[in-house]
């Protein structure tokens, strides 16, 4: 199986000793607390999940401004994004400190991890703005949803290696659908799969999407398929994820080979920072155990603030050579061809025109959706269109 990223092992930093998860949750009684951001509280669970592997907790400011502007840490390790705990104010919290850190998501604000605080800094107006141009491309001051999140956060870094307590909502919320990197890897050699692609998605699959799964399995010859959906916070508009996953999962039963896929999803607050984003999930795919990994248009993009295909040139321009080892599947818009009765890559249908496609823009998907109008057959299955308009039926 392939490597994870930067060790010969995975090291998930969840304490899946009951007695020892028990013992620090009695400690954790005793110490000072903080409660951190949604987004801290999401790292802590895909740290806990080892899908950061191998990082051992929060990164100090250096390493942050370094993988900012260098894609590695102080150390030299590949990192695309800053993975931080940031807060407004630290109160008397100072390096040395083991701190109980509190999660924000859930009722009664549980103890998500201990930390033991190795520093206590500070970013400037100047060094903040700096990671919001090279992490999102986007100003501080423009309208972005990641930077707008990441803004909220606070300028007050806390660093430092943590234990990992439990997995926030997620295992509870999605008990069917969240999965650990250790857990999708434990999975994948149980079915005996060595060439593996994922599928991020934080959206409904329509038939494009099932159909560019399908190709990118025949054409890498992969023994299986994991389709791995977001479960964390979005912008608002965004399908919530137990429509998401309901939709995907009769997908999945209904037009896929029995054991050739696997519907699973990650903990985990979208950045909606494009490329940059794009390369961090194909690094914790690496982490899950996939060998190849999809990229499509405007991958993990907002709006108009990236090319449509960004997200595939920095792996070719901005990621130096060996820097992971999960290949890139890139995917061009797909589309259902009135000319050839099925979905094809644009790209690959030099002789078609426009109009000889089944397009349609998301706001009039909705816009039929929400008018309980199925969008035709050549778009989505209509086991998929049902839960749809079931779902903005009941939001009318």
């Amino acid at each position: 199986m392939i490597k994870p990223h930067g060790s010969d092992e995975l090291n998930p930093l969840f304490v899946y000793d009951t007695a020892e998860n028990e013992a620090l949750q009695k400690e954790a009684e005793g110490l000072a607390s903080i409660l951190v951001s949604s987004a801290a509280a999401a790292n802590a669970v895909m740290l806990g999940g080892g899908y950061f592997n191998p990082l051992t907790g929060y990164m100090n400011k250096a390493d942050a401004l370094s993988v900012a502007t260098d894609m590695k840490t102080s150390s030299g390790l590949f990192w695309p994004t800053p993975v931080l705990n940031l807060v407004d104010d630290a109160g008397s919290i100072k390096a040395g400190d083991r701190i109980a850190l509190k999660d924000p998501n859930v009722e009664g604000n549980p103890v998500v991890a201990i930390m033991n605080v190795d520093a206590v800094e500070t970013l400037s107006a100047d060094e903040k703005k700096l990671i919001a141009d090279k992490v999102y491309a986007a100003s501080a001051d423009e309208a972005h949803p990641g930077v707008d999140a990441f803004n909220e956060q606070g300028n007050v870094v806390l660093s430092g290696a943590i234990q990992v307590l439990n997995f926030s909502y997620f295992q509870t919320e999605f008990p069917d659908t969240f999965r650990t990197a250790v857990e999708i890897r434990n999975e994948i050699a149980e079915r005996g799969w060595k060439k593996v692609v994922a599928f991020q998605t934080r959206n409904p699959m329509h038939l494009a999407h099932e159909e560019l799964c399908h190709m990118a399995m025949d054409r890498l010859g992969c023994d299986g398929l994991v389709i791995h959906m977001l479960l964390g916070k979005l912008k608002a508009g965004d399908i919530p994820a137990p429509v998401r996953d309901a939709s995907i999962r009769k997908m999945v039963e209904l037009y896929f080979p029995k054991n050739s896929a696997m519907v699973t999803g990650y903990g985990f607050d979208m950045l909606y920072a494009g490329p940059r984003e794009a390369v961090l999930h194909a690094l914790f795919r690496q982490n899950m155990g996939a060998t190849h990994f999809i990229i499509g248009r405007d991958h993990a993009g907002v709006g108009d603030h990236y090319g449509a295909f960004d997200a595939q040139t920095i792996f070719k321009e901005q990621v130096p050579a060996g820097s992971l080892d999960i290949e890139i599947f890139n995917a061009d818009h797909t589309a259902y061809s009135k000319k050839l009765d099925k979905v094809v890559m644009m790209s690959e249908a030099p002789d078609h025109n426009k109009e000889d496609f089944v397009l349609l823009s998301g706001t009039k998907v909705r816009e039929m959706l929400g008018n309980g109008i199925a969008p035709p057959k050549e778009f989505s299955r209509p086991e998929v269109a049902q839960i749809l308009m079931d779902y903005y039926k009941s939001i009318a």
